[in-house]
């Protein structure tokens, strides 16, 4: 028995002693493995008479269970120590203040499209907005572009699968659809009243003034530092019957200094061609102060809408006239916070996108 008591004090010793799991499960070898201690001792007792089996083997199996208990505590204790270690280092300072996720905000283009649409909201233009496949009569057609026009060609457009040979689908190179699309249904719902519901012919009767933009996406096969295959554009349009030249100098000029917030901005109108217009002229600013001060840029295309445009709208030229104008909010963006690479604004870049 007293043999039996030190190989229990032996491995509870060298349970004791272990550190990690590994080191347990090799003490256990010693003791309860294939050639342990216990196990050599169960092996001896085959030469023991069958009164002396009973009685070792009682004693052996104390032992054993003794054994079998102080390994298991410490494998409790290793575990719960691991525990306590693992607790430590993945604590929690609750005193701290906490971690907040950072908050996301608009593009700068967006800042823009927003900014441009508010400054013509306050001056009584509607925002339009339309499909960006377009066809090819309200793209090219009815804007009085000839079929010999170099946009037409497959260099300048993107064509998509629809339509036909002689009506082709196209992603819009502009967004002046949108300002045939918006004079249609404009005079469609008031020529339906002064006509009974017939509609027909050009309208010369009495109806509000058209005034409209027409900000979105549009597409030219064109790619370089300041251009891009997918870029925005804003388009105006503003036809009544005393709608003149005048008018359109004082509201452009209007427009782009509440938008840099500059009154000592300088607009020259420089004449032009476009085949919707009639006259044309391109539109130029210049600071007076700053890094771009003194130099002409140009910032968009203007003129009297001509008058094949009004009868594609469904308008008498004799009766109504207008003005339009085109303008990139990609470049009135660079021009505003000073960036000189178009492409950085589709990067992606959050480094860069987080400075507005």
């Amino acid at each position: 028995m007293n043999d039996l008591n030190a190989i229990v004090e032996s491995a509870q010793a060298a349970f004791a002693q272990a550190i990690t799991p590994a080191d347990l499960e090799n003490a256990k070898a010693l003791f309860l493995g294939k050639s342990g201690r216990i196990t050599e001792l169960m092996k001896g007792m085959a030469a023991l008479t069958v009164d002396e089996k009973k009685s070792r083997g009682a004693t052996i199996n104390l032992a054993k269970q003794a054994i079998e208990a102080a390994l298991t505590d410490r494998r409790q204790a290793l575990a719960d120590a691991e525990m306590q270690a693992q607790l430590r280092a993945e604590a929690l300072d609750v005193t701290l203040p906490g971690r907040q996720s950072g908050q996301g905000g608009l593009h700068p283009v967006s800042l823009t499209m927003e900014r441009i649409e508010a400054i013509f909201g306050s001056m009584g233009f509607d925002v339009a907005q339309g499909p960006e496949i377009e066809s090819d009569w309200f793209n090219f057609t009815a804007l009085n572009t000839p079929e010999d026009h170099p946009a037409r060609s497959m260099h300048d457009t993107f064509y998509v699968e629809g339509g036909s040979e002689t009506a082709p689908n196209l992603l819009r190179t502009h967004t002046s659809p949108m300002q045939i699309r918006y004079a249609v249904q404009h005079v469609k719902k008031y020529s339906s009243k002064a006509n009974g519901g017939e509609g027909q012919g050009l309208f010369s009767g009495d109806m509000p003034e058209i005034r409209v933009i027409a900000p979105g996406r549009t597409y030219r096969v064109d790619s370089d530092a300041t251009h891009s295959p997918m870029f925005h554009q804003c388009e105006g349009l503003w036809v009544g019957e005393n709608v003149s030249f005048k008018d359109l100098k004082f509201v452009f000029t209007d427009f782009c200094r509440t938008f840099f917030e500059s009154d000592d901005l300088v607009l020259r109108f420089r004449p032009s061609f476009f085949p919707f217009t009639e006259p044309s002229a391109e539109i130029d600013i210049q600071f007076q102060s700053g890094p771009l001060a003194g130099r002409w840029l140009e910032v968009a295309g203007s003129g009297q809408v001509h008058p094949n445009v009004i009868r594609n709208m469904g308008l008498d030229p004799e009766k109504f006239i207008g003005f339009a104008f085109g303008m990139g909010p990609d470049r009135l963006t660079m021009l505003r916070y000073g960036v000189n690479d178009l492409r950085l604004f589709f990067d992606g870049d959050v480094r860069f996108l987080s400075q507005f």
